[in-house]
């Protein structure tokens, strides 16, 4: 199995240049315009959505402690008395990118996966939170572009090696099966195995190594294409599907 193994400066390269791009996107749409990849949530929602996970998240990453934070953060945070969507959002990306910038990837930091208690946990989360919520804003003006192959290809990592070890499926079932994704512009391979409500990333020496042979499923497409469907951004039949399509729904997290 091949899978990217980032770095900071890769992840803060990815956010330098997702951020512009979100908040190009979100200077394009009236605030009331809708998310159609977020139903129920206007550009306004979104916008105060991610500003507020960089606020949270700056005062985590940068606490230098391991320990969970007291208090969770607020979905949408309401704007400042005379501060627009846009301009909230614009604070807490400048500060947040000011804190990764000097930020020791091994301090101490919480996060909520089953992964080491460590800072350099963060930049790559919101370089994958900034980068598919650029392409939510994109989406609401019509001119959604794809995520750049290596920074999707480690976003699928992460679903695979974060999201779904730490339980966080969009939906509950049994699913028991391996499922396989192969990203046609980044030459990279996934195969997880999916265990009731777990799930064991497999190295391809370990594919058959024993005699059983559960239901299987092969999804191909670009890296980006391959990111989306994870999300639920976009549907996997629009990804070449070969095998048991119902075990997707099990590597679902949005």
């Amino acid at each position: 199995m091949s899978r990217m193994h980032g770095t900071k400066d890769f992840w803060i390269g990815a956010l330098r240049a997702e951020g512009p791009a979100f908040a190009a996107a979100v200077a394009e749409a009236p605030p009331e315009t809708p998310v159609l990849s977020c139903p129920g949530w206007t550009v306004s929602d979104l916008t105060l959505h991610l500003a507020g996970i960089y606020q949270w998240v700056r005062s985590i990453a940068g606490s230098g402690k391991s320990t969970a934070p007291e208090q969770r953060r607020s979905q949408r945070p309401e704007p400042a008395p005379g501060v627009t969507a846009a301009q909230q959002w614009q604070q807490a990306y400048d500060e947040l990118m000011a804190l990764f910038e000097t930020l020791d990837p091994e301090a101490p930091a919480w996060n909520w996966a089953p992964q080491p208690k460590k800072a350099s946990f963060w930049p790559r989360r919101m370089a994958h939170e900034t980068a598919v919520h650029r392409w939510d804003a994109q989406l609401a003006i019509a001119a959604g572009e794809p995520i750049e192959a290596k920074l999707a290809a480690d976003g699928v990592s992460e679903v695979l090696d974060t999201w779904l070890p730490a339980g966080r499926r969009k939906a509950t079932g049994q699913w028991r099966g391996v499922v396989r994704l192969s990203s046609t512009d980044a030459a990279q391979e996934w195969f997880l195995r999916l265990r009731g409500e777990g799930v064991a990333l497999l190295d391809t020496g370990t594919i058959l190594d024993h005699d059983e042979h559960p239901a299987r499923v092969h999804v191909s497409g670009t890296a980006s294409d391959l990111l989306l469907a994870l999300w639920g951004r976009v549907s996997f039949d629009t990804l070449t599907v070969v095998g048991d399509r119902a075990l997707l729904e099990g590597v679902r997290i949005g």
